[in-house]
This record gives structure tokens, sequence and C-alpha cells, in this order.
């Protein structure tokens, strides 16, 4: 996962021309924000600079790349700065996501938050959005992060980014050739999340909605279970494509091109409208810092 540590190096490298100059400006030495790179470079699995080349010049991923980190680091001190200028009366965070949230953007929304709200105790859970929503209902948590299928006027929802699911089966199932009608799908196993999860219930109304049956389905909680499943071949599931790309690139899944295809899962950062005074402002502030970050950092993860 990436950090403000590691953008910062690439940021400066870029706008200094050398790893010897942003060393110089980030106060550290040559060897540690090499190190840096090279974990950014470990993760995107690419090289983001050009070492052919006597100075500092970055790839076309790494120009790519760069982009993303500048939207990120004024970001962050935009919040530091707002922050700076008051005091901030929310002391805790009670943060609920989905498993899907919590495997790709959270630790860097994570980092940026406590970056900016230093004193901040922030407290995670990560369950269905059934739970979640419950929780949220009952006022465990201040903000969940869940897909936008809760109609609610006791509760604010700030729209984030769609979700593109894809499905998927396994190399013992891929003999799918070209489109498939969607009925067709009918005569394998399907493995779910349950009613229980968000989406599982915008595609069961989209289902119903087609007309189409799902008579043979397996219920995991663990979207990791999931996936495993999916790759063991023993049935076939909608899982999301752009966090899973890297499996499909290595031929571990396959996507299923369906007639009609899977509609994008919009996500909301939900929070109450009935909080005491003084809380509700900084959680409102926090959901629209959500809504930021999820728009960056879909786009880098």
């Amino acid at each position: 996962m990436i950090t403000f540590k590691q953008m910062e190096a690439l940021y400066w490298i870029a706008e200094c021309g050398s790893f010897e100059a942003a060393a110089l400006r980030l106060n550290m030495s040559q060897s540690a924000i090499s190190k840096r790179i090279q974990e950014l470079e470990d993760t995107f699995e690419t090289p983001l600079f050009d070492r052919s080349r006597r100075s500092a010049r970055l790839t076309e991923k790494g120009v790519e790349l760069l982009e993303h980190v500048r939207e990120l680091l004024a970001r962050r001190d935009q919040l530091l700065e707002r922050v700076g200028a008051r005091d901030v009366q929310l002391r805790r965070l009670r943060l609920g996501v989905t498993e899907l949230t919590a495997l790709t953007w959270l630790p860097a929304f994570v980092e940026a938050i406590r970056q900016a709200y230093p004193r901040l105790q922030i407290e995670p859970s990560v369950e269905l959005s059934s739970e979640l929503y419950r929780k949220l209902e009952g006022d465990e948590l201040d903000l969940i992060v869940v897909p936008d299928v809760f109609q609610d006027a006791r509760f604010v929802c700030t729209p984030l980014q769609s979700v593109e699911n894809a499905w998927m089966c396994g190399p013992e199932l891929s003999h799918f050739d070209g489109e498939v009608a969607l009925a067709d799908l009918a005569q394998y196993t399907v493995m779910t999340q349950g009613s229980s999860s968000g989406t599982e219930l915008v595609y069961e109304r989209w289902l119903a909605e087609q007309g189409v049956h799902l008579p043979r389905m397996i219920t995991s909680q663990n979207l990791l279970v999931q996936v495993g499943l999916t790759i063991s071949g023993i049935g076939i599931s909608y899982l999301p494509r752009q966090c899973l790309s890297q499996l499909v690139e290595r031929g571990a899944l396959q996507v299923i091109r369906t007639r009609p295809r899977l509609p994008q899962v919009r996500y909301g950062a939900l929070y109450r409208t009935d909080r005491s005074q003084g809380i509700n402002p900084a959680v409102a502030e926090l959901a629209g810092q959500t809504c930021d970050f999820s728009r960056l950092l879909l786009g880098v993860l």
C-alpha cells in the first residue's frame, strides 16, 4: 500500500530533477529516498524512472502516477490548512467500511486523516453493509462507507465512486467464448456474499428486473473466500474488476462477458443527522474528504 512519504519522494524527485537533490530537499539520505521509490515500483510492478538516463526521467507510468500524487498531496495540504485554522470537536471517529474498501483505498485515507487530525482516534470496523448500517442506526458508528442502497431520511449520504464488477470464473471453467446471455449463467453454481451485502442487494434487484433466476448459489460473507472459491473452479461469481485485475492478467481468473453487463455499484459515505452539536459538522467534513479520496485513490490503487 502506498504512503505519503513515498508520494513525496516521487514528487520531489520530479521537481528537483534528481534523487540527490530530492534527498537534500527532504533532509534524508539518497539511499532512503531510493528505497521509497523502489517500494512504489514494487507496489505497481512497473518502473517509474528510466534508469538508462543520467537524469531522473519519469517513465510513462511514472508520469501518470505523478498526476495522481500531485492531487493527493494538494488535498492533504488543504486538509492540514483547514484543520489548523480551528479546533476540531471530534476526538474519536468510529469508521465502518466493507471488505472491498478495506482492501483498496482505506489505508491511504486513514493516513491522510491522521496527518490532518493528529489527535483523532480512529476506530475502524470492517463488516458487511447491513451490519454497518445497523451499527450506524444504533449510534455505534459515526461514519460508514457502503453501497448506496439504503434510503433513510435519518442519514446523510455523500456519494462516492462507483465500483465496476464483472462475472468471473477460474481456469477450469474458462471455456466462455464471446458474449454470454445472462440467463445462461443459471446452469452454473454462483458464489455471492448473501443478502447482508449491499452489492448483493443491488444485483438481486437487477437480476429480478432482467427476469433471471440463479437456482444454485453458495453464500460466503468473506470476499477473499469468494475469490478463492471462484479460482478453484467451484463456480462463478461477480467480483470487483479493478481490484482483481492482476489475477485476471495472470490467468487465475477469467472475465465472463455477458449480455447485458452488470451495472456499476455506487458507494456512499453515510452519517447520522441527529448527532450532538459540534460533532456532526466534523463528521460531515470527513464524509466530504472520503469522497475526494475515494475518487482519487480508486484511480491509483
